[in-house]
């Protein structure tokens, strides 16, 4: 019998699988496809187990781990599917009739073991899911070769982008988080969802987080809490032993980044060597543009929060060096703007200002509102228009992208001068010329303009007379919709709506006239589960994050074909 005392921690359960449908797709087919696996690689924490155990989720596999222990006993990682000890060649007759095999952490398989799992993918009888780190130690030879060597494609897994994170944060934490601190856990974990987990917790643990005013998100302000796990992954930044290198790291966890002139950071011949054993083992990144700054997001942070405060208050940033730093990055996104390009750009300043707590100057926060909502992130725009908002309440600027925001507008940036892309665009739309179309999204793209673009991929989808040409738009318009925090525009609506299954636009339809679950259940003779689940699957699908965001999109726009 297992019994918990009250105040004792318990293994929280893992938290719901999210995102990736592309990749969990591409996994999928590889066990079904003409071609005999698929090896997946990415650094660790990025969610390369839990995506195949999803993938692989109902099917009868068998599975194989490398371990650091037993990486100097032949077969180790195939002894439960061994009988004894076994040669190559019987191990390979042994597990030719396994479908499919995982074999997990293939980056820590002894020799043997690897030489099997490249052996198997050579004569094609077994099904392989191979997972390995990719964390730029070497691997060994045998894994490698099974994608330089083609005999198995290669799924090299990418960070989760921002807006899934969102979806795996609300999911994870229980509430919804606020996207100024979406953007700022995305950033100090970089892709690594172990350490987004456990940062999450000790934020929500550590009683850190805050209701938004006037809506149901929550906002974390303030240092990183330290925790012994967090601790842990910035050790290499904190335990430096070398002369002046702790020096220097907390001078660039205050007033990062710093001119690549070293007389600040290394006035003698000592502090030279410091910074250049510090970029040589990653920890400093320098060039000519940027100057010198820490390498990992977290690390700055980290070092500030264990500083204490007399040394924070010698080493921090001077507020003269702040005000024109942020007017410089003002000047920048309004430059862009105007431009007609809102490509990402780094706000390090600003971003700073909102993780500490700090108030956000108004003039500033409302073009970097404008510049977010431009790229079709209306919640943050919102959030960042709310920061401006608490420096100066009757601002009018913010007030009107606030407003802007809520709404889900996404208005052209003025006149639409002749030959620009938005000229473009409308010209294409007035001739229903799907080609057209499509050149002008992609233009919209590259420029930043995602909501746009997604637009505009949507109507060319609508004007293509080629079945396939259409196809291919459709997908490229629900492609970036996904990433704009479901802003929604006419023939995005429509299109979107297509996606979904009939059960779930009726059930949609049906949430959206203000029943709830017990009622969609009974008037469907469903179970409220189900109803339940088919909302969640609408609500990725649509890019809402709850059912006050589904009138809006229940029915098409007149004339807009589904």
């Amino acid at each position: 019998m297992t019994t918990y005392e009250p105040d004792a921690r318990t293994l929280e359960p893992p938290w719901p699988f999210t995102g990736r449908e592309d990749e969990l797709d591409l996994v999928r087919r590889s066990l079904t496809g003409a071609r005999h696996g698929i090896v997946v690689t990415g650094p660790s924490g990025r969610g390369k187990t839990r995506l195949v155990t999803e993938a692989v989720r109902g099917t009868d596999c068998a599975r194989a781990t490398g371990t650091p222990e037993t990486r100097r006993l032949d077969f180790a990682a195939f002894a439960h599917l061994l009988p004894g000890e076994v040669s190559l060649h019987h191990a390979m007759r042994s597990l030719s009739a396994v479908r499919p095999l995982v074999v997990d952490d293939a980056h820590l398989l002894d020799d043997a073991s690897a030489a099997l799992v490249h052996q198997l993918a050579v004569h094609g009888r077994t099904r392989l899911v191979v997972i390995a780190a990719d964390d730029g130690a070497p691997l060994p030879a045998a894994v490698s070769r099974l994608w330089t060597g083609e005999l198995l494609p290669r799924l090299a897994l990418e960070p989760l982008p921002r807006e899934e994170t969102a979806r795996l944060l609300t999911a994870g934490a229980g509430r919804t988080l606020e996207p100024l601190t979406v953007g700022r856990l995305h950033r100090l974990c970089g892709g690594d969802l172990r350490l987004l987990r456990e940062l999450v917790g000790a934020v929500r643990e550590g009683g850190l987080l805050t209701p938004v005013e006037g809506g149901d998100a929550w906002a974390w302000r303030g240092p990183v809490p330290v925790t012994a796990a967090v601790r842990e992954r910035v050790a290499p930044a904190l335990d430096r032993p070398g002369p002046g290198e702790r020096e220097i790291l907390q001078r660039l966890a205050f007033a990062e980044p710093l001119p690549l002139r070293l007389d600040p950071l290394a006035p003698d011949d000592r502090g030279l060597d410091a910074l250049e054993r510090l970029e040589a083992d990653g920890l400093v990144q320098a060039d000519d543009q940027d100057g010198v700054r820490l390498a990992h997001p977290l690390h700055g942070p980290v070092l500030r929060a264990t500083a204490g405060k007399l040394r924070a208050r010698r080493t921090a940033r001077a507020t003269d060096r702040l005000g024109p730093a942020l007017a410089a990055e003002r000047d920048t996104l309004a430059r862009r703007i105007a431009a007609a390009d809102v490509r990402a750009v780094p706000t390090p300043v600003g971003e700073w200002l909102v993780a500490e707590g700090a108030r956000v100057p108004a003039g500033y926060a409302a073009v970097r509102a404008r510049f977010a909502r431009l790229r079709g992130e209306v919640r943050e725009a919102a959030a960042w228009a709310r920061e401006g908002l608490r420096d100066a309440p009757d601002d009018p600027a913010c007030r009107a992208e606030l407003a802007l925001a809520q709404g889900e507008s996404a208005d052209a940036v003025g006149p639409l001068p002749a030959g620009s892309v938005f000229a473009r665009h409308a010209d294409a739309l007035a001739r229903r010329d799907g080609p057209a179309l499509d050149r002008a999204a992609e233009a919209l793209r590259q420029r930043g303009f995602l909501l746009f673009a997604a637009e505009a991929y949507a109507q060319a989808a609508h004007a293509h007379r080629d079945p396939g040409a259409a196809r291919t738009s459709r997908t490229r318009a629900l492609a970036l919709a996904r990433r704009c925090q479901g802003a929604r525009t006419p023939a995005l609506s429509g299109l979107v709506l297509g996606e979904l299954t009939a059960r779930q636009r009726q059930i949609v339809a049906l949430a959206a006239a203000g029943l709830s679950n017990r009622q969609i259940a009974d008037r469907l003779t469903l179970s409220v589960r189900t109803v339940g689940n088919h909302l969640y699957g609408a609500y990725t699908r649509l890019g809402a994050s709850d059912r006050a965001r589904l009138p809006g999109l229940a029915e098409p726009p007149v004339g807009q074909p589904v």
